[in-house]
């Protein structure tokens, strides 16, 4: 069970990785494209910054070279092992899959990155 504490509570939600509290993005809704990678300055509960450095997140991009390729990975295991399909097919899934899911690889890439570089903090739990 995935609960706050967890470093991988904090890169599926993207919840702020020092409070788990509230979320990085404006929009919590990935597929607002405008919007994907909006994050506020600061954490509104316990003043994180998330922006630690100038083009701090530019590091995401190689995460997200990684993320990509696990998700290219299980498109083409469930399309051409499991559902046999042929290597066209499987490419076109895989290409789709990528798009299909770009702002989630963007946001996923983006909150392993900053939780590298975060820990939680137990003392901002609410008592």
């Amino acid at each position: 069970m995935i609960r706050k504490g967890m470093k991988l509570y904090s890169i599926l939600f993207g919840a702020c990785p020092k409070c788990h509290q509230e979320s990085m993005y404006v929009e919590k809704n990935p597929y607002i494209i405008s919007e994907t990678l909006k994050i506020h300055d600061n954490c509104s509960h316990c003043n994180t910054r998330y922006r630690m450095e100038p083009s701090f997140f530019y590091g995401s991009m190689y995460v997200s070279y990684g993320v990509g390729i696990a998700f290219a990975v299980a498109a083409f295991l469930i399309s051409y092992v499991l559902l046999e399909t042929s290597l066209l097919t499987a490419f076109i899934v895989i290409v789709l899959t990528l798009i299909g899911f770009m702002p989630i690889i963007m946001r996923v890439s983006r909150n392993i990155w900053i939780n590298l570089f975060m820990s939680y903090d137990k003392s901002f739990v609410k008592k």
